[in-house]
């Protein structure tokens, strides 16, 4: 009751109601912006480690470079790769197997022109892809892949072509004549555009059915690599040695972590580093329950006296300051929660009314890799955020209630 008449009292009587609610905001501030970052960061990881699941291989499995003694050139093709890909199927954890033909070549379409990478796939094949055979972004039949090709959203938009369309594959190793290799040109018609998520996969990959780019990379009776989906991907090193004994002795494996495995270090690091700073705005916020409580110790000398007086003991006079601080870090806490889950929610809207004011495509997915900054709410980093705010809201409140309950009421009362 004592500590809820402080919180109430106006300045004219005593009290400290404007640092109240200046403790108040920002510890709400403090804890809005801690769970708005931990958030957009557990969003961004998600939806990018999403995008590169759903639409590359867990594992790659090729050959290591055998020199070839006629040409001098090194050679990484599969052969065997039906037998090869029968075994690794064998590997319990495995989901998927795929022989690809991969190569980099120009597409033409008109007068535009752009640098992209083939895939050679078979049709079942591609329909295993979750990102690339999603009905919901796919324009176009993916059944009728056999007869024609599948392309980028970005590809699609640099050539300027949609489904129906015809589009040329120039391949500078073509055709091997007696006078040497001459470029390779074939025109195919666009079947399907899918749009993966990342902005590099859609910008840049064309898949051909397999027998096609078997024909036209001069790959007849081989593939380059296996592309092999695991029902772990977290854990998927845990297979690295069952694998390449499936595969046999020349094989080479490179991992999805491998390949994005910096990146996403980098993201751990700079989760770290963005958790402690928020940390010390939460601190800081917290502090100002101090300064509150210092001024409100100040103010009520008189009244702490008159208790003591009265028979109040020291531990009654620690618990009424130090309630006053806390259920200010606790109404600060659960405000900032509200707004924070409300911010990761409705993040979208914000997002773009944010784009809107700024005039412009703020959001660069050439840079980013994904298209549009993501936010996933998760129990755990809403608790750390409010564990992290009551502890140091609590910490930081016992050391005025202290200075309070040590008064002495004599020198309290000397001069009233």
């Amino acid at each position: 009751m004592i500590a809820w008449r402080y919180l109430r009292a106006k300045r004219a009587e005593g009290g400290v109601s404007v640092m109240t609610w200046i403790s108040l905001i920002g510890i709400t501030l403090a804890v809005l912006a801690l769970i708005a970052t931990l958030a957009v960061r557990s969003g961004f990881r998600a939806e990018f480690v999403d995008t590169i699941l759903g639409s590359n291989a867990h594992v790659t499995v090729y050959n290591a470079g055998e020199v070839d003694a006629g040409t001098g050139r090194i050679e990484r093709m599969i052969e065997d790769y039906e037998a090869m890909a029968e075994r690794v199927r064998q590997v319990p954890g495995v989901t998927r197997v795929a022989p690809l033909i991969k190569g980099q070549v120009m597409a033409n379409a008109r007068d535009r022109n752009a640098g992209v990478e083939v895939f050679g796939i078979t049709l079942e094949d591609l329909k295993g892809i979750p990102r690339i055979a999603d009905p919901e972004t796919g324009i176009g039949d993916i059944g009728q892949f056999g007869t024609g090709i599948a392309i980028g959203s970005g590809v699609a938009r640099e050539l300027g072509v949609g489904v129906g369309d015809r589009v040329k594959i120039i391949s500078p190793g073509g055709v091997k004549t007696a006078f040497g290799t001459t470029p390779r040109v074939n025109a195919y018609d666009v079947a399907y555009i899918f749009t993966a998520g990342r902005w590099d996969i859609d910008r840049t990959r064309i898949y051909m059915p397999f027998a096609e780019a078997q024909a036209f990379f001069n790959r007849e009776g081989m593939a380059d690599e296996l592309e092999v989906m695991v029902s772990d991907p977290e854990h998927v090193t845990d297979l690295a040695v069952p694998l390449m004994q499936a595969a046999g002795d020349r094989t080479l494996l490179w991992t999805w972590q491998d390949q994005s495995g910096g990146f996403l270090r980098a993201l751990e690091v700079e989760d770290n580093v963005m958790f402690i700073i928020l940390s010390i705005l939460v601190l800081i916020a917290a502090m100002n329950i101090t300064s509150g409580l210092i001024m409100l110790v100040k103010n009520k000398g008189r009244d702490i006296g008159i208790l003591r007086t009265m028979g109040l003991t020291e531990g009654s006079v620690l618990r009424v300051f130090f309630i006053c601080g806390a259920f200010t870090g606790i109404i600060g806490t659960a405000m900032g929660v509200i707004l924070g889950c409300l911010f990761a929610i409705y993040i979208d809207p914000l997002f773009g009314f944010v784009n809107w004011t700024m005039g412009g495509e703020i959001w660069d997915p050439s840079v980013r890799g994904i298209y549009y900054l993501p936010a996933k709410l998760q129990f755990g980093d809403v608790m750390s955020a409010v564990a992290l705010s009551l502890s140091l809201s609590f910490i930081v409140t016992i050391f005025p209630a202290r200075r309070a309950a040590r008064m002495n009421p004599v020198e309290a009362l000397r001069y009233e």
